[in-house]
Order: structure tokens, then sequence, then C-alpha cells
């Protein structure tokens, strides 16, 4: 399924602000494996696919403070340990300026299930292979990195989905 215009318009309206808003865009992203080794992933109402939690940084913030306050907004998780840099990884596809941190977070507490809202559609921790079918390239990229032990890529692939089962 491809995306659908008003998306890519409202994309496009919102990097097109945060390009004279902030010259540079910085984001985050959080790898959350439990104890049995399943991941956390994400499925939002504004773009298509699941995708690890994560979300832009904020002026006078660290990147384990927007970490932090991604993975608390989008489900319920605090961190309680540290968080391990995975990479930096350049976002072209968004932006000739849009940068991701990719952290793994193996020690937090999850105080409930993440509801459904305007923003979350659905959320949950998922064997690596049994991810959703529409879990995107860039995020199984990140995860195969992670897992297999591989060096980062220095690019996030685009948003396409997979429509395959397994990371």
């Amino acid at each position: 399924m491809s995306e659908r215009p008003e998306r890519r318009w409202l994309t496009r309206l919102v990097h097109t602000y945060f390009r004279f808003a902030r010259p540079m865009t910085l984001g985050v992203r959080g790898a959350v494996f439990d104890a049995e080794g399943r991941i956390f992933l994400v499925r939002h109402t504004y773009v298509p696919g699941w995708h690890l939690p994560g979300g832009g940084v904020e002026p006078g913030e660290t990147l384990q403070q927007a970490m932090a306050k991604e993975l608390s907004e989008e489900g319920n998780i605090r961190v309680t340990g540290p968080m391990e840099l995975h990479g930096m990884f350049f976002n072209g596809h968004v932006s000739r300026r849009d940068h991701v941190a990719v952290f793994v977070i193996r020690a937090y507490e999850q105080s409930a299930p993440r509801m459904a809202d305007k923003e979350i559609a659905e959320t949950g921790f998922f064997a690596l292979d049994a991810l959703p079918e529409r879990t995107t390239r860039g995020t199984r990229q990140r995860l195969k990195e992670i897992v297999d032990g591989l060096v980062p890529a220095e690019h996030w692939e685009p948003h396409a989905l997979v429509s395959t089962g397994g990371a």
C-alpha cells in the first residue's frame, strides 16, 4: 500500500516548517527488548507501518532525555538503566537535514500497555521471527544490525513496507 497523497503533503509541509524553524532535524528511535528478546514496536495513525518508537529532539533536550520522553509517551515505558547508542543515521528520504539516533534499551519498566489514541494506533512486543507484516524496511534493518552485530549503515532506509514476516 502506498502512502496517501495527503500524508505526503502533510509530511512535506511539516519538514518545510522545520527547515526554517530548525535548520537540521534530529530524531531518536529506541529498540526496546524485553526479557524474552521480543522487540517493542509502534504503529502510528499518521504514517503506515510498524516502527521503533521515537520522535524529534527538542531544543535544550539531550538525546537520552528525548528518548526517555518518547518511550514514556508512546509505550508507558520508563528507562531504568543505561541506553546503548546503536548508531546515527542520515534520514535523507525525509529531508537533506534529518538525522536519527538509535538506542538499544534493555532495562526498563512498563507501567501498563499503551492504549490507542489519535497518535498511536497499536503497540506491542513481537518475537524477531514474527514481526508484523507491515514492519518497515528501516526498522527491520536496524534490528538485523543490532541482533546480528552488523556495522550500522549510514543511511536510514525509506519507509517502504515489507509484506513478509520475520526480521
